[in-house]
């Protein structure tokens, strides 16, 4: 029987990915979709998984969430790290490349989001799910911490958490930190510590297992809206890559959120999950880091950390969602 999945997005090209994945797989039951700000503000976020819903021809609710961190933007003198500001203009053809654009490069829809906001719609749905639910969140994991807070007793019906964020040996936000983690700590150490399975997929293993050009070449010719549109995301993240953060792979990417999805249609697709104690930094330097008990007498291990994925499986697996697609729209290629 397919998972009951719930996808924490804020789409975003890697989110639009991993949504896509998810729709389409036959191991994959979708029951809903929350939005967190992050890669965009939680208008956009919304609005663009609105719209790739739309655009695939499915009805799964979604529940807009967060527009900022649970206490981390409470403090007017704390000043972002912003990589933008160290890294180069990716541009192409005479215009701006973007990592996220503010809209996905697909038709405007006139669908909205539920009523209830995220995180009491986690509360509501857990405390009555007659089976347990995978949560996916692969943004900053506001909204989650927010229902564990209301409502820790939710666990109960969670089989699974796995996050997209983190890292090891590998950081983007700051020297220490990575994105979805940096922007709030505080929810992501609530989740660490929420005693449900927490499964993590830092960039440690996202940045192994890539997306190539070739890779994009054999989703277009799979030729199905999905396909297409996902190859145009991935192509756009391998060029700013490429200007700004090339990896050991020439011509490739990380689609970061999409193999949390991979993870959960096939667990093999990551090769070095350890069970480890991780837990967040929450203030000075290493704020928003993901720490490692490195000792042989370590605290209690609370999660499972990936180190390495498979990066051909990984395609694969996404090649065989792409080829299910049956919806005709179209991607407006800007």
């Amino acid at each position: 029987m397919p998972r009951k999945v719930i996808l924490d997005v804020d789409t975003g090209s890697d989110d639009a990915v991993a949504l896509c994945e998810a729709v389409l797989s036959p191991d994959i039951e979708l029951v809903a979709a929350c939005t967190v700000w992050g890669n965009q503000p939680v208008e956009n976020t919304t609005d663009n998984t609105l719209r790739l819903f739309d655009a695939l021809g499915v009805d799964v609710p979604v529940y807009k969430g967060a527009n900022t961190a649970m206490t981390k933007y409470l403090c007017h003198d704390y000043v972002e790290f912003n990589a933008n500001k160290i890294r180069p203009k990716a541009m192409k053809d005479g215009k701006e490349v973007h990592m996220h654009s503010a809209h996905l490069p697909i038709a405007p829809t006139d669908r909205k989001p539920e009523d209830m906001p995220a995180a009491c719609f986690y509360v509501d749905y857990l405390r009555h799910a007659t089976e347990k639910v995978t949560l996916i969140p692969v943004g900053p994991l506001t909204n989650l911490g927010l229902a564990l807070r209301i409502a820790p007793d939710i666990i109960e019906n969670i089989e699974e958490i796995v996050i997209m964020g983190g890292g090891s040996k590998v950081t983007n936000a700051d020297p220490w930190s990575e994105a979805n983690i940096m922007h709030d700590p505080e929810a992501a150490q609530i989740v660490a510590e929420c005693g449900a399975r927490v499964v993590w997929v830092p960039l440690d293993a996202t940045h192994k297992a890539v997306i190539t050009l070739d890779d994009c070449k054999r989703f277009r010719e799979i030729g199905t809206f999905a396909a297409n549109f996902c190859a145009y995301e991935c192509e756009q993240r391998i060029f700013m890559h490429d200007v700004g953060q090339p990896l050991d792979i020439p011509h490739s990417a990380a689609v970061h959120d999409a193999l949390c999805v991979a993870y959960v249609i096939d667990p093999t697709v990551l090769t070095d999950l350890r069970h480890v104690h991780v837990e967040v930094g929450l203030s000075g330097y290493g704020e928003g880091q993901t720490i490692i008990d490195q000792r042989a007498y370590t605290r209690p291990k609370n999660g499972w950390f990936a180190y390495d994925g498979d990066r051909f499986k990984f395609v694969d697996i996404l090649c065989d969602c792409f080829k299910r697609d049956k919806s005709t729209a179209k991607v407006i290629e800007e």
